[in-house]
């Protein structure tokens, strides 16, 4: 029970893009189409997995037995980017249309402080391993989850009629304060 109650509130409650604001560059940037807003989420659900654990791990057997605690950062800086080369060597082999559709986006999630973020604050919150990954997990389909309604809404709002002053990032951001909105609705969820 106690992993679920994390994903729901990873997903809803503390959502990272509406409730705790990481990781807007992304949440603007890949959100104009549902396709490219579905393969993003799915490569920083990838990589959020696979960082969260190989960090802990180091931060667990390496760091913290050594006193080397202050080096946190660095090396979870140093992770990330090397699992996003790793990520976009295998999309560029396996699903090339999708590594042309994510463009410069895909080296992006290495500065994605979502990816960070999670990979810290597993950390802070003292969960155990299976937690931290349920946590990435849960936070990682928030942020797809976010990424995907937001880019329905974009698309939808391309086919209507916006006044000239609000047309582009202006009715973006106030589409984006409207959803975090709709996801404070979850606050007292869990």
């Amino acid at each position: 029970m106690e992993y679920i109650l994390i994903i729901i509130g990873a997903i809803f409650v503390n959502n990272v893009v509406l409730a705790q604001f990481l990781a807007i560059c992304p949440f603007l940037g890949v959100s104009k189409d549902v396709k490219s807003s579905l393969g993003m989420g799915g490569a920083v659900l990838f990589v959020m997995l696979i960082a969260t654990l190989v960090t802990y791990l180091i931060q667990t057997y390496i760091l913290t037995p050594f006193g080397l605690d202050y080096l946190q950062t660095i090396c979870f800086i140093l992770v990330i980017a090397g699992l996003v080369q790793m990520v976009e060597i295998i999309l560029k082999k396996i699903a090339p249309a999708l590594y042309q559709t994510l463009g410069i986006f895909l080296p992006l999630i290495t500065t994605n402080c979502a990816v960070l973020g999670v990979a810290i604050m597993v950390i802070q919150k003292q969960m155990t391993l299976l937690e931290s990954i349920t946590y990435a997990c849960g936070i990682a389909i928030g942020f797809t989850l976010a990424l995907v309604i937001f880019a329905g809404i974009r698309e939808q709002l391309a086919l209507n009629k916006v006044p000239k002053a609000m047309q582009g990032v202006p009715i973006a951001l106030v589409t984006a304060g409207i959803l975090a909105m709709a996801f404070m609705g979850f606050s007292g969820l869990v």
